[in-house]
This record gives C-alpha cells, structure tokens and sequence, in this order.
C-alpha cells in the first residue's frame, strides 16, 4: 500500500520508532528520496484531533506500521469533447 495524496494516516510506534505518541498524517506527496527497502518518506501535515493541519512535517516510515483512516477521493475522469472546428474566415475586401 503506497499512499495517495489527500490519504489520511494513522502513524504509530510501528512505522517508526519516533512516533512514541501516534499521529494523524495527511499525506501531500510521497517522496522520491532514496530509502532502504518497505521505507519511504511522506510530505504532509500532521493534523489535531478536529482534523485541521497544525504542522507540515516530512516523515520517514515504514508501509506496515501506516492505518488508512480516510482514502482520497478518487480523480474525476475529464469530459472528452470533440475537437473545436477551425474558425473559417472570409477575405473582407475592401474598395
């Protein structure tokens, strides 16, 4: 499971040793920074108990120690619409 933007995650103990107090994570991008294997890192906010964003933090976790309290929602699929016809203009002559 690798995290999606707009994921919200419950950090504990178990994805890395620094969580002592487990936190509420809203995941803004997971990053592309070389890491050791079932490790990555997240960039995000920490969120307090009414779930607004009280501190951005990037962290350095483990998959197995993450709970998915809330998934983003899916994107939407866009519309696909005909293509637009060329405006054909007349010559205007003047004189």
């Amino acid at each position: 499971m690798l995290p999606r933007s707009g994921d919200v995650l419950h950090v504990t103990r178990a994805a890395s040793v620094q969580f002592i107090r487990p936190i509420t994570f809203r995941v803004i991008r997971v990053l592309d920074w070389p890491t050791y294997d079932g490790w990555f890192w997240l960039d995000g906010y920490e969120l307090n108990a009414s779930g607004d964003a009280v501190n951005r933090r990037s962290i350095f976790v483990q998959r197995q120690g993450l709970e998915v309290l809330e998934t983003a929602p899916q994107p939407r699929q866009h519309a696909v619409r005909a293509p637009r016809r060329p405006v054909v203009r007349t010559p205007v002559r003047v004189g």
